[in-house]
């Protein structure tokens, strides 16, 4: 996007938010049930970024996200802290990639827990590539028309003189 004088920006307190400031193996470790916990507010953000194709216009949805994220991380601190934090360490420690196959154990605990403390039950596996329909509450944008440009370069009409490619075709072969 090219920012000219006719772009209006966002003031910096519309942009102000409390952040999310953990660690990936903290992040990987309350992602699916995060996910779940999030669906509506993640679809809502995501459906205005591909309708509206500009950023500007979905900062509320994006603070809508932010915000039912720490209030995910919170509600798990309050109900469940030490089975997630032995759950993020095993992901953390285990392995250099973060990887989640050696932590089935802990996780099981931890899944437990946000099931009894939360009653979140961990999403089988594909459940996010799954086709959902989002109702929303938002009006769709207006589609745009397609730009018409009146000094756009015109076609060669049928009758011009069309000689042969100089160096021969480039589709050799295709003239057999």
């Amino acid at each position: 996007m090219v920012v000219t004088n006719n772009v209006d920006l966002p003031e910096e307190s519309e942009l102000t938010v409390q952040e999310v400031n953990l660690s990936t193996a903290i992040l990987r470790a309350g992602s699916f049930h995060l996910g779940k916990y999030c669906e509506n507010q993640n679809n809502e953000f995501m459906l205005c970024r591909f309708e509206e194709k500009d950023p500007r216009k979905c900062i509320n949805e994006g603070k809508a996200v932010t915000a039912c994220t720490l209030e995910f991380f919170r509600k798990v601190k309050k109900a469940c802290l030490a089975e997630f934090n032995q759950y993020a360490n095993c992901i953390d420690k285990s392995s250099g990639e973060y990887s989640f196959r050696y932590c089935r154990k802990t996780q099981d605990v931890y899944d437990k827990c946000v099931f009894e403390n939360l009653n979140l039950e961990r999403p089988p596996f594909g459940y996010f590539c799954e086709v959902r329909v989002h109702d929303t509450k938002r009006p769709k944008p207006p589609v745009e028309d397609k730009a018409v440009y009146p000094d756009a370069t015109p076609a060669l009409p049928e009758d011009a003189e069309k000689k042969p490619a100089r160096f021969g075709s480039r589709f050799y072969w295709m003239t057999e």
